[in-house]
């Protein structure tokens, strides 16, 4: 089935989003994934378990149960806590991929219907509906991997769009 069009957007960026995270991930050191700029802002290997578990929370609306017992650390509102332990880079990765296959196979096969439904909680919603949802994660799921980006820059690696 084709993505229905009140997410086509979204799924375009969700897309792009897959691949440029990877990008940004590629030649980093294991010291690198948790090297955070003043020691407090938010280090590259929170940001890929906070976006892989902003998946597993669209996933949810979209009809996908699919989770990790890590993403508690990653949720709304968490912040980077030196006392947890955090997934290994490779795992996040791992995650990462996962969630990618999932999410691109939820929206081939979401209906409209589905999607019209009203969304009375949780993230913002322009329109309302789970659509508005949808839309509105794919922005921030963009925010976040400008973040990693960033991060890649200051941790002095060549960036990832040219």
């Amino acid at each position: 089935m084709p993505i229905p069009g009140s997410i086509a957007a979204a799924a375009v960026s969700f897309k792009y989003n897959a691949d440029f995270l990877k990008k940004n991930l590629e030649g980093l050191t294991d010291e690198e994934w948790v090297r955070r700029p003043d020691g407090c802002a938010n280090h590259i290997l929170w940001i890929v378990g906070h976006v892989t578990w902003a998946r597993s929370a669209l996933l949810k609306r979209l009809g996908e149960d699919w989770s990790k017992p890590w993403f508690a650390h990653f949720g709304r509102g968490a912040k980077v806590d030196d006392s947890v332990t955090y997934p290994t880079p490779e795992e996040a990765i791992l995650a990462w991929d996962e969630s990618c296959a999932l999410l691109s196979a939820a929206m081939e096969s979401v209906s409209e219907e589905a999607l019209a439904v009203a969304s009375t909680q949780g993230p913002p919603s322009a329109d309302g509906k789970v659509s508005g949802v949808v839309n509105f994660l794919a922005y921030h799921e963009t925010y976040h991997i400008g973040q990693a980006s960033y991060l890649r820059g200051w941790l002095g690696h060549p960036g990832v769009m040219g």
